[in-house]
């Protein structure tokens, strides 16, 4: 609409120009000038309401171990300056820069050191999802899982790494991994694009044969809960481990099993943890079939170089910390992002209601991971970590850390006092004379004195309606033109 504004009044200027030639140019206007400095907009999340908070309304922050937390931000830190520019436009955008960049020059050493670090370069923002005063909570872990580098009768379900005709629009097979939602194709020939196959058809062995088998496990829930939480150990007879981690996926929703379990009325809400979905699949093998293949979403696999010691990597590119590190919304959080969960979990046992508060860094995503408040907590690898995890669905409260270069407060305080209203400058120019003066106000009226109040202003007369004097119309002869 500007555009074709600027072209029709240049066009109305070189007319103007062609019939009255003899007039001087027209004098260029000057570009406006704004009275108030371009300051970016306050960042926005989708679907998310939020309160600015003082340190000391966060519940339990000082409670928490913020050196390790500090070190865990620092991880974070490494592939936060390596990173050339932010191609996603998310809330935060490049704005965690500028704290990585004091935490390269602090080797902190105690918690008072790390928990000033936090203080001084951010600001506490409690967050929810529009009309909730909560957030959830899940959690999550690296299964450690007895497999098979070949098939044998013991070993017959195969752990699969990304097919040659899995095909994403962006991406080529050269890419390292695949997004977790989205579109995805099977490429037949040249050109025709179908979706792919969907976990009952994987299973039934639309892709068997193909030299895509990593591994081979006992069972198919353990590749299931694998596929779950995105990444797995498998170890071999002879006391080699294999670490395997998410490459992509067939492109279908995911399906929690659990919640279909809930909806049949098969396990209680309340009762809902990974161990019963494990018991119950267990019970009823051909059950189980049917359960898996509710969710029609099935993860590939490809295999990592790391050591028994390293923990999994993120969807950051890092290795997780365990206790420290979270899964949260890709689509509306930046990798780095600290958050604040603070709450009651049953970490000690199902029944516990264990006092939580620590700060966490966002470091991976999921596909089930949805909303502005929503996070699942790493703890680990092995038996001990998945029963923790596998029984966290919980209410918790949220307090993300933002930079302080986007701290509303401190944005204001760099804006200019407005300008004084215009009514006032009329006032001044054009003062009311023939008004009364207001009698003084006593400031601090005494018992008996009684207080005068000023009456309202007077409006200015009406302009009397003048109406306008119309002349009569002259009519030229024709006798004069001949």
């Amino acid at each position: 609409m500007l555009a074709s504004f600027s072209l029709g009044a240049e066009a109305a200027r070189r007319h103007y120009r062609s019939h009255y030639h003899h007039l001087p140019e027209m004098a260029a206007i000057p570009p406006r000038v704004l009275p108030y400095p371009q300051l970016p907009l306050p960042f926005e999340i989708p679907g998310a309401q939020y309160l600015p908070l003082a340190w000391v309304d966060v519940k339990g922050w000082s409670d928490d171990d913020h050196l390790a937390a500090y070190k865990t931000f620092r991880a974070s830190c490494r592939s936060i300056n390596a990173q050339t520019g932010v191609s996603e436009q998310k809330a935060l955008g490049g704005s965690l820069s500028e704290p990585c960049r004091a935490a390269k020059s602090l080797e902190a050493t105690d918690d008072a050191q790390a928990k000033t670090f936090f203080e001084d370069n951010f600001s506490p923002l409690r967050i929810s999802r529009l009309g909730e005063s909560d957030g959830f909570v899940t959690g999550y872990y690296e299964p450690v899982l007895e497999g098979s580098r070949t098939q044998t009768d013991v070993y017959n379900v195969p752990v699969y790494r990304r097919p040659s005709n899995l095909f994403v629009r962006g991406f080529n097979q050269a890419s390292v991994s695949m997004p977790n939602k989205g579109s995805v194709y099977r490429k037949i020939g040249r050109r025709k694009l179908v979706p792919y196959y969907d976990r009952g058809e994987i299973e039934d062995g639309k892709i068997a044969g193909r030299g895509l088998e990593i591994a081979w496990l006992k069972d198919p829930t353990d590749l299931l809960f694998a596929q779950i939480q995105g990444s797995a150990r498998i170890k071999f007879d002879d006391g080699a481990t294999l670490r395997l981690n998410y490459d992509s996926y067939n492109g279908y929703p995911y399906t929690a099993v659990g919640r279909v379990l809930i909806e049949r009325g098969i396990i209680p809400r309340e009762e809902m943890s990974m161990q019963k979905i494990r018991e119950w699949m267990a019970q009823n093998p051909d059950g189980a079939k049917e359960l898996r293949r509710q969710n029609r979403s099935y993860i590939f696999f490809h295999e990592v170089n790391l050591s028994d010691k390293d923990e999994a990597v993120g969807a950051q590119g890092i290795p997780l910390t365990a206790g420290r590190s979270i899964a949260v919304d890709k689509s509306l959080h930046v990798y780095g992002t600290p958050f604040f969960i603070e709450g009651e979990l049953p970490i000690e046992s199902d029944r516990a209601r264990t006092p939580f508060h620590r700060l966490m860094i966002a470091q991976d995503t999921g596909s089930a991971i949805i909303g502005p408040a929503r996070a699942d907590l790493y703890f680990g690898a092995g038996a001990d970590a998945g029963r923790v995890s596998g029984r966290l669905r919980h209410p918790m409260h949220f307090v993300m850390l933002v930079p302080k270069s986007l701290d509303p407060g401190v944005r204001a305080a760099r804006l200019p006092v407005p300008d004084p209203r215009p009514s006032e400058k009329i006032a001044r120019l054009f003062p009311q004379t023939d008004v009364p003066k207001a009698p003084a106000v006593a400031a601090t009226p005494g018992k008996g004195e009684t207080v005068a109040i000023a009456g309202p202003v007077p409006l200015p007369a009406p302009r009397p309606v003048i109406e306008p004097v119309r002349e009569p119309r002259r009519h030229k002869s024709r006798s004069h033109q001949q």
